[in-house]
């Protein structure tokens, strides 16, 4: 009879280690770079905050909104599932968090579906309002966001 039992597994990590080790196959951007990228047209910037949060502190204006759990499925430039601009797997997408730490493991998982230039913002959302870029607030009246999935 075969021995079919598993090779042993990777020794646990903790998400602080994790987050290093994904964190090192990453070329993460500022929020000044995320911006001037996407005005270049060089990027596709992905808020994957939950609605709680965007509707507190407003959305950055042009980027997709993807909730975290729908992430791959929309990203996927082969999926069926796929949103307009997941083009193709040269894409460049600058996932946005509130603070940086999720958009990395996220931006990690879309690399694994192929989008290899997949990265995150640094500091998330956080950041990037700290900085002034612009924020749409007019979610914060209630009204709803033109143009965001």
């Amino acid at each position: 009879m075969t021995d079919v039992r598993p090779a042993p597994a990777e020794r646990p990590v903790g998400i602080d280690e994790l987050l290093e080790r994904v964190r090192a196959d990453l070329d993460r951007v500022e929020a000044k770079a995320a911006r001037d990228a996407v005005r270049a047209g060089d990027a596709l910037l992905v808020d994957i905050r939950y609605a709680a949060l965007r509707e507190r502190d407003g959305l950055i204006p042009g980027a997709l909104v993807v909730e975290r759990n729908e992430l791959e499925w929309r990203l996927d430039p082969q999926g069926s599932h796929r949103a307009p601009e997941a083009t193709s797997h040269d894409l460049r997408v600058v996932v946005v968090c509130n603070e940086g730490y999720a958009s990395s493991l996220a931006a990690a998982s879309l690399r694994r579906l192929g989008l290899h230039r997949a990265t995150d913002l640094v500091g998330g959302f956080q950041a990037w309002r700290s900085a002034g870029l612009p924020v749409d607030t007019a979610v914060l009246s209630g009204a709803a966001p033109v143009g965001h999935s």
